[in-house]
């Protein structure tokens, strides 16, 4: 069976040709190049990213390993697709006053999708896609189930929960039942990368307000009842939550409550402000089930870091809702909200467009 595998260059994608080749697997490599062109930005060298400001660094350094590997490195320019879909989503809802996570919606349309009409196009064959993602897939009632990581702080599914059924049922993850360590140790058997490789740090490496093509704008940093503390420079460089960074003095710690985008103003108030239960999402994709039809108990993340919390799972036919038992951590909207059950397969998630 011919995989095509996603490589990025870092210790999981390579460690996974490894052992795709071991089971047998006839394996090739398909880098994506998400970068127009450019050298790499003063203060961002040797930090790994996915948008990555050097194509031709990327280039060779994926060469030379595949080599190494003994398969074939095929690089794929995704960089007009990367810019129309992701990075405009990213500019549309920072602006809107919204946190998105780039990271979901590049796997859904862009890893999984275009990569592959675009690996077809340039003739390569291939039955299945392979990511180093650590995450499981498992086919359970005629579903292809989406499961957490057996390495839990390692666990890469909420970025992955918008894949559809036929997108889970072409993929393969490798490390899914492997722990990181396990991963560095063949990684090192191997010698394909430095002991001291670092992780990649996000899918941008520089301060992300230099994505979004604005310039500096005063406005008013203030209470919800409009009194005012404080001045910022633009409402896009604060996300709902934030404590550090404000630079007002007052007599408790204050969070960023809310960016109103209309006026220009960044609201701020207490712990108790910022924290709230209940969250609302569309945007749904259900993954180890076909919908619910009444409310039931479950557990959710709405963001990537952190453990999922219990709560009551409801759907009213048109959006999710998901009330947890305690007060959540400024809850955002477009955040992810995930949600699993106890075993840890993902039942379904969207983005939030609301909060209680």
């Amino acid at each position: 069976m011919k995989v095509l595998l996603g490589m990025s260059g870092g210790i999981d994608s390579c460690v996974s040709a490894w052992l795709l080749k071991k089971q047998g697997f006839e394996v090739e490599g398909a880098t994506m190049l998400l970068w127009k062109g450019g050298t790499e930005k003063e203060g961002t060298e040797g930090r790994n990213a996915c948008f990555k400001a050097d194509p031709n660094k990327l280039k060779n350094e994926v060469e030379e390993l595949s080599k190494k590997l003994s398969i074939s490195a095929h690089m794929i320019d995704l960089s007009d697709d990367f810019e129309k879909i992701v990075l405009k989503n990213f500019k549309s809802e920072y602006l809107s006053g919204r946190t998105p996570n780039p990271c979901v919606l590049c796997n859904k349309r862009i890893k999984f999708s275009l990569l592959l009409e675009k690996a077809k196009e340039m003739n390569l064959e291939f039955d299945k896609i392979a990511t180093g993602h650590y995450a499981r897939i498992e086919k359970k009632n005629e579903r292809y189930c989406l499961r957490k990581a057996v390495d839990k702080k390692k666990d890469q599914s909420y970025f992955l929960y918008q894949l559809t059924q036929e997108q889970l049922s072409k993929t393969i993850f490798p490390l899914g039942e492997m722990t990181k360590q396990e991963v560095r140790e063949i990684d090192k058997t191997l010698n394909l990368h430095k002991e001291d490789q670092s992780e990649s740090q996000d899918f941008y490496s520089g301060p992300y307000v230099e994505l979004l093509d604005v310039k500096p704008k005063e406005g008013n940093i203030i209470t919800m009842d409009s009194k005012i503390l404080g001045h910022h420079d633009g409402f896009w460089n604060y996300t709902i939550g934030q404590r550090r960074g404000l630079k007002i003095a007052y007599t408790e710690p204050l969070y960023v409550l809310e960016l109103r985008v209309a006026t220009n103003e960044v609201v701020v108030g207490t712990k108790e402000e910022v924290d709230h239960k209940t969250v609302f999402a569309n945007q749904i994709n259900w993954v180890s089930i076909d919908k619910i039809d009444s409310p039931i108990k479950a557990f959710a993340k709405i963001r990537s870091t952190g453990s999922e919390k219990p709560g009551i799972l409801s759907f009213d036919g048109e959006r999710l809702s998901f009330e947890f038992e305690i007060k959540q951590k400024a809850p955002t909207t477009g955040q992810s909200l995930v949600v699993y059950d106890e075993e840890g397969y993902i039942l379904c998630g969207g983005i939030i467009n609301e909060i209680n």
